[in-house]
């Protein structure tokens, strides 16, 4: 992915020098591998809580873990977001190695979303070519538009997608050039094989391990996801200019260090180049550049809200 970032008339931009570029780009096996530890440790301990006070007392008991869960599951799309850039780390094949069986547990396949992320770099804010618009909820009630926030319909349609994929092994979608459709009904069919794979050991342990530490809290974590997601480009301006088609969400350290450093999106989509743990450096650099800023997810989310139906009215 290029950075180089398309001003429209009018707007002046700060460049980076080469010399400046050159040292944000600067890769860790390091500290990719503390951001994974640390995300997958919790993910681990806190699946290995809710199976222990499930089963010594009652899942109900468990709930309130399953939230939290939740939200650290969900967040592993950081992750393959991250990785499918190849810059979570310098080695290739840990950016893989990471990405692969994130991109699993999220139900998003890997090869897929690297593609379908590609075109949406290129294409920004592009209503006939960029995939995040194209295959975008359009809510015509506020029924309609909180379904859309939950985020159940996108991870119930890219499944539909993947299942699609794998038993016709046909891949329409514009955003797969011809020359890797076959990966991609590969990919969809590996993940079909595994999720009924391990479907069938549930089954065949009684076991309801899965459903609780994983299959659950990934539905609950959409609640979660769907609505920082939204914060990325909603209500931005339709143009090529990074600084004015993304929006950067100033937050809390907490909600930055699981989202790998995303709410700085309007710097990632300027230099995509730059891993996540440089993020806040380039901020302080392009800071006053940024045209729309969020000041928290929770306002942040009222104003997304409000675009949205301000765009059925106007419809």
């Amino acid at each position: 992915m290029t950075d180089a970032t398309v001003s429209e008339p009018g707007h002046r931009l700060k460049p980076l020098t080469p010399a400046m570029l050159r040292d944000l780009s600067v890769r860790s096996n390091l500290k990719g591998a503390a951001q994974s530890f640390s995300h997958y440790g919790l993910v681990v301990l806190v699946g290995a809580l809710i199976w222990k006070v499930s089963s010594t007392w009652s899942v109900l008991w468990a709930l309130p873990l399953m939230v939290v869960q939740g939200y650290f599951v969900a967040f592993l799309f950081m992750a393959v977001h991250e990785t499918a850039h190849k810059t979570a780390f310098k080695s290739r094949g840990l950016n893989l190695a990471v990405g692969y069986p994130s991109a699993f547990i999220i139900g998003l396949p890997y090869e897929y979303y690297c593609l379908f992320h590609w075109d949406h770099h290129r294409y920004t804010q592009d209503p006939d070519n960029d995939p995040e618009l194209i295959v975008g909820v359009k809510p015509k009630s506020d029924t309609q538009l909180a379904i859309a926030y939950s985020g159940l319909l996108q991870v119930a349609g890219r499944l539909w997608l993947m299942l699609g994929h794998a038993v016709t092994g046909q891949v329409v979608v514009r955003w797969i050039p011809e020359n890797k459709r076959a990966i991609i009904v590969t990919e969809a069919r590996t993940y079909a094989a595994l999720y009924a794979l391990l479907l069938a050991l549930s089954l065949w342990f009684s076991s309801a391990l899965l459903l609780w530490v994983w299959i659950v809290p990934l539905i609950v974590g959409q609640f979660f996801l769907r609505p920082y997601l939204y914060a990325e480009h909603t209500g931005c301006e339709r143009t090529r200019s990074a600084f004015q088609n993304t929006r950067t969400t100033y937050t809390g350290a907490l909600v930055k260090w699981f989202a790998w450093n995303m709410p700085y999106h309007v710097e990632h989509h300027a230099y995509p180049s730059i891993p996540f743990h440089a993020l806040p450096k380039l901020n302080g650099i392009v800071d006053g550049e940024i045209v729309y800023r969020g000041r928290g997810y929770i306002r942040t989310t009222r104003e997304t809200w409000a675009w949205f139906r301000r765009q059925r009215k106007s419809a």
